[in-house]
């Protein structure tokens, strides 16, 4: 049985390469590509590559046009009256900025427009879907607009951005198969410390806490906090160091499994799955100091509430293409923001 799932899996891997290679040959599939930017750091240089019409372009831009330094954000923040958060996006680009155009995070020109709210982005804008470059450059763009008029864009790394930050590319749309050959890069090296967003991506948080709650991609598990505690400046600066670690040195110590592991901020489940009791939960807030958690990386059909409003879970299934929602907290009160816009209490 095993080697039968052995043939089936290698006859897909093979099959695979042949659909690929039959794109990259066929000159009217490549006359109607085009992704990029993708902006590299070369001896101080800013150089930008985009792809139209299967041709790869490439320009220097002045050096002044990017920053290349990013200083990570704070992973405390009080007093904010407008909170919005949602997750896994996965590439759906165009659904993501339908629900931030419909509940007024963005304006119709994709300009900031949430004045001085917080937009926190749960993790998981990579994989999956066919417009991973965009949203990264739209999120790029809003979190400079949202830090000029006072509000902030927190960007959260989920286990699909730590995932091909660390070469696991399972995931990848097409699309970028065909981007990457053509640029002649693999996928993680279109995100490497030597590009823009690369450099953005490494500076962002994994858990941060606004007024009462904490937002984090998978949730806090008693198993993790017993190991390690929750202090979120270490935390998040563990995250972003573990970046540059390869797999197999993480794995030769009990730090793969803390921090990568199924009971890891990126990829526990247990609030939707382990049938925790209200009083496990209460402990957990209790240790973490705060009031709510909000997670994503499970997916549900909407925007949820679990254990009397302790917990709510934003990822709403936009990974499919077909709908989304986001969460609104204003003064405490918590809304499930539409498609459409409108504001539902819970």
């Amino acid at each position: 049985m095993k080697n039968s799932y052995l043939i089936i899996f290698i006859s897909t891997i093979f099959s695979l390469s042949s659909v690929m290679s039959q794109e990259m040959e066929d000159p009217s599939i490549l006359s109607n590509f085009s992704d990029g930017p993708y902006v590299f750091i070369s001896n101080n240089r800013l150089i930008e590559k985009k792809i139209l019409n299967g041709e790869v372009t490439s320009r220097v831009l002045e050096p002044t046009r990017y920053d290349t330094i990013f200083t990570p954000q704070k992973s405390r923040y009080e007093n904010v009256e407008n909170i919005a958060a949602l997750s896994d996006i996965h590439g759906q680009y165009d659904l993501a900025v339908e629900i931030l155009k419909n509940n007024g995070i963005i304006d119709r020109n994709l300009d900031w427009n949430f004045g001085k709210g917080h937009l926190v982005i749960v993790g998981d804008v990579f994989d999956r879907g066919p417009k991973i470059n965009e949203m990264l450059w739209l999120l790029y763009k809003l979190e400079i607009q949202a830090k000029e008029t006072g509000g902030r864009l927190h960007f959260l790394l989920g286990n699909h951005e730590y995932m091909v930050l660390h070469k696991d590319l399972r995931y990848v749309h097409d699309r970028y198969t065909i981007s990457s050959k053509l640029l002649g890069l693999e996928y993680d090296e279109l995100y490497s410390n030597q590009t823009i967003i690369g450099r953005w991506l490494r500076s962002k948080s994994t858990i941060i806490k606004i007024n009462n709650s904490i937002f984090v991609h998978g949730g806090i598990s008693e198993e993790f906090i017993s190991k390690n505690g929750i202090d979120l400046s270490d935390t998040n600066q563990i995250m972003r160091s573990s970046i540059q670690r390869s797999k197999q040195e993480m794995k030769s110590t009990d730090f793969y499994k803390t921090y990568y592991g199924k009971k890891s901020l990126i990829w526990y489940r247990g609030y939707f799955y382990d049938n925790l009791a209200d009083a496990d939960i209460s402990k957990i807030l209790t240790q973490v100091n705060s009031e709510h958690i909000v997670v994503g990386h499970c997916s549900n059909e909407k925007v949820v509430q679990l254990y009397d409003y302790k917990i709510f879970g934003v990822d709403s299934s936009i990974k499919k293409g077909t709908y989304g929602e986001l969460l609104f907290i204003k003064n405490n009160q918590f809304y499930r923001g539409t498609l459409n816009g409108k504001q539902v209490k819970f």
